[in-house]
């Protein structure tokens, strides 16, 4: 078995924009996916702009993604980025991956929306896999964690731009191949730490904890 460890960016969709066709308040502009290995090994990558057919490149999505519009302006529709990933995908078994759920749902629901049928797409849904829900395991907890988070306590060193869909995408396939590799998985100190002050509902906060670590290295 092989897993694809997909990320999705997306766009708003203005309500005046919204229709009965598609009522959704965002949309896809860039999936990003890992392919890893039997032994959760990168075995190679997949990035593609996609050009919104509902939403609009506002300055906050410019911003926080670093997709611009002119990233997207030529770049294909939703649907023929949906064949070029399918096509991409190996010929053996694999299950998908992402960060949480969010992604499966915005898929599905914009494949409905915009008439799309995919037998690929559809299979893969049906066995997706949540990594967040899997770090909540790990945790204890039914919170819910963000991506930054969880690669801070599972002491995972990234590189790139946070909310590049296929940097988010190598850095969740790092981390749920850390699940699955590592049977004695553990959080590092300074997380447990704050991990404990959270549990017994102290003043700080596991924000404010590292805060405190990081200023701490600066001093040293």
């Amino acid at each position: 078995m092989k897993y694809v460890v997909l990320d999705l960016e997306m766009c708003r969709v203005p309500k005046k924009l919204m229709t009965d066709k598609y009522r959704y308040n965002m949309e896809t502009i860039q999936i990003g996916a890992v392919l890893l290995d039997e032994e959760y090994n990168v075995e190679k990558k997949f990035s593609t702009f996609i050009h919104p057919e509902y939403g609009r490149m506002d300055s906050f999505i410019e911003q926080l993604t670093g997709i611009t519009r002119k990233n997207v302006y030529d770049a294909p529709y939703f649907k023929e980025a949906l064949e070029s990933f399918v096509h991409w995908l190996p010929e053996e078994d694999v299950s998908c991956v992402s960060w949480s759920k969010t992604d499966r749902d915005q898929i599905i629901n914009e494949m409905q929306a915009k008439g799309i049928e995919n037998a690929v797409i559809s299979s893969l849904a049906g066995s997706w896999i949540d990594s967040q829900e899997l770090f909540g395991d790990k945790m204890n907890t039914d919170r819910q964690y963000n991506l930054e988070e969880a690669l801070i306590a599972s002491d995972i060193c990234t590189e790139g731009r946070a909310h590049d869909g296929l940097v988010d995408a190598y850095n969740t396939a790092l981390l749920f191949a850390k699940f699955m590799k590592d049977p004695n998985y553990k959080l590092n100190d300074i997380y447990t730490m704050a991990r404990v002050e959270e549990v017994d509902h102290l003043s700080v906060s596991m924000g404010d904890m590292f805060k405190r670590f990081n200023l701490q290295l600066v001093v040293l």
